[in-house]
């Protein structure tokens, strides 16, 4: 069970995963395994499979589906904001517009690992749209899911790790 944090610009889950902080932090830092960690069931394949998260600033792609997106089936490139192995990684969503330049809506993903001894840690998953401009949420209301699907989401990445 998880302990959550709602404000009125994020949402936080907290939760004890019985695997060393490394580990959980290597899971995350591989696109390939965001489907099967996501609690929303929107994300889908890497778009480079094999390839890790390394850095900051550093890009990388996503197949992504929502019933309510106008076509089904998107793609989301993520630009890593907080790389901090093993204790903190956050991504910014954003997408390629027929400009060929990406546009990012001002939300952002971000886990924190904290070790408790040798294996296990304490994992913190954070939705943040505290930056999406108004002219988003025009049309787009937030968060556009429950804390329920952060606390999947932990209790997937538990699953992977462990």
């Amino acid at each position: 069970m998880g302990t959550e944090t709602t404000t009125d610009e994020a949402l936080a889950v907290t939760r004890a995963i019985g695997a060393p902080a490394e580990r959980v932090f290597a899971v995350l830092a591989d696109p390939a395994s965001h489907q099967a960690i996501d609690g929303t069931g929107w994300v889908r394949e890497s778009l480079e499979p094999g390839r890790r998260i390394t850095e900051v600033g550093q890009i990388f792609g996503m197949g992504m589906y929502h019933a309510n997106h106008p076509d089904g089936d998107y793609r989301m490139h993520n630009r890593v904001e907080v790389f901090e192995a093993p204790r903190a990684i956050v991504w910014q969503p954003g997408q390629y517009g027929p400009d060929g330049e990406i546009g990012f809506g001002g939300w952002t993903w971000g886990y924190e690992v904290e070790p408790v001894g040798d294996d296990a840690c304490r994992v913190t998953l954070t939705y943040d749209w505290s930056r999406v401009p108004s002219s988003i949420r025009e049309y787009i209301s937030f968060p556009p899911f429950g804390a329920d699907h952060l606390e999947r989401s932990l209790d997937h990445l538990a699953e992977l790790a462990t």
